[in-house]
Formats: structure tokens, sequence, C-alpha cells
């Protein structure tokens, strides 16, 4: 069975370019509802709920894109993972309800694009897929040379807006942070200066501000947002990307 949807896509962007994706993971719900949510996004998808499911798929098509579950019986996903490295160049999402890091390690090692723990937020796996599609498609965000590529700060409605339309899940701190770095344009910020954004009242440099500056970095990243914060060496932090602000 397919699901697709011709509706316009719910989140404010678009699918890349009618890409398609299989979801293999044997929760008969939990498969539905990802099929059901990606598919209102715009994309093609195909539910499987095995890895011997996943073959026969791709017998007759090579998605752009493949999220598959860890704990399946018979053949899990590191299996899946083995099988399908060794015959696709599918952009694959691993998913687990397992936290230890070496479950991880394991998926990332066998070739898997990123690792999302369940029980994950369908607007997280979303943004997790646009960007292992960006990657490995990068002609599709062409935007990059393109007014397309361009962040959004919406300092009326205190959120970060990607090029894509989505809106990542950010601290106050974090949108400190980021208005202060957009509203000094192509200035570089000292780490003093920074940390003033976020405490007027402290006395001296704390290096807790790289910290905080790390961890936006993550949360930037899952959205391709990587280099939206340009470190410079023994002077602080800059703007990377073209950001806009309204």
């Amino acid at each position: 069975m397919t699901v697709a949807s011709s509706a316009a896509p719910r989140d404010g962007a678009t699918a890349m370019a009618g890409e398609s994706i299989i979801i293999v993971d044997d929760d008969p719900g939990l498969r539905s509802l990802m099929c059901d949510y990606l598919a209102a996004q715009g994309f093609t998808v195909h539910p499987a709920d095995s890895v011997a499911a996943l073959r026969t798929l791709m017998d007759g098509m090579e998605p752009d894109a493949i999220i598959m579950d860890v704990m399946m019986p018979h053949e899990d996903g590191l299996e899946g993972m083995r099988w399908l490295r060794g015959r696709s160049n599918a952009a694959c999402i691993m998913l687990s309800t397992l936290a230890a890091d070496i479950d991880r390690i394991v998926g990332l090692e066998l070739g898997a694009d990123d690792y999302v723990a369940k029980p994950c937020n369908p607007r997280e796996l979303l943004a997790r897929l646009r960007a292992v599609l960006r990657r490995r498609h990068p002609g599709a965000s062409a935007g990059a040379q393109t007014g397309e590529s361009v962040w959004t700060f919406d300092s009326r409605h205190w959120r970060l807006l990607t090029p894509l339309g989505e809106q990542p899940d950010l601290t106050t701190h974090d949108l400190r942070l980021l208005q202060a770095l957009v509203e000094a344009g192509g200035r570089v910020l000292s780490r003093d200066q920074l940390m003033t954004v976020l405490d007027p009242d402290a006395e001296s440099f704390d290096r807790s501000i790289d910290v905080q500056i790390s961890r936006l970095r993550r949360k930037l990243a899952v959205f391709g947002g990587e280099s939206l914060i340009r470190t410079m060496r023994g002077l602080g932090y800059g703007l990377g990307l073209p950001v806009r602000r309204i």
C-alpha cells in the first residue's frame, strides 16, 4: 500500500521534490501515524511491517529515504541496515527506544544517516528527514545561493524560521543569543557581550556561553543550520548564514 497526498503540506513547507519514503516498523499504529503525517507533508509514503517487506518493496522501486525501527522480530533494523547499504544509497533514519550509545553508534557505523529515539515528535522526525535528504541531495536545496536559503528571525512572534518555514524548538536564552547576533549584522560579538545578553548582572567573562552556543548549534543542525553561527577564534561569535529580521 502506498500513502500519498496531493494536499499542500501543513507545516509551512513543501516536500523537497516529490520524494518517496519507506517506513519500516512492526507497530501498526505508529507506522500508520508516521505514514499519514509524512503523506500530509507531500511525500509519497510506502509502509512496511518488516525487513522482508522492505526487500519486497525495493525489488520494484528505489526510495529517496527509509525510516526504519531497530527493534523488530525475526530481522531487526540493524540487519536491515546491513542489507540496505549493500544495495542502495537511500538516506536512512533509524528509530529505537534503546537509549544506549552503543546502539546508536552501531547503527551509524552501518551507514545510517541519523538516529531518533522513540517516541519521537512527528515534527522533529520531519525536520530530520528533510535534513538528511538535503545532505544526500544537495542540489535539492540549491537555495543556498538564493533568497530561499535565508533564515528569518521573527521578533514579533519571538521565533526563528528556517528557509523551509520550519520552527526549531528554542529556549528564551537561545532566542536572546540569536537576536543579539541578528541585530549585530555582520559584526562579531565577544563572549562577554553575549554573556551580558543572557545575564546583564554578570560581573565577569563566563565560558558557559560556549556551552550555550554549542547546544544551540545542535538544535539548528537538525534543520540544516549548523553553519548559522560562526566562531571567530579569539574574538567571539557572529552570523554565518543570511538571517532577515521581521
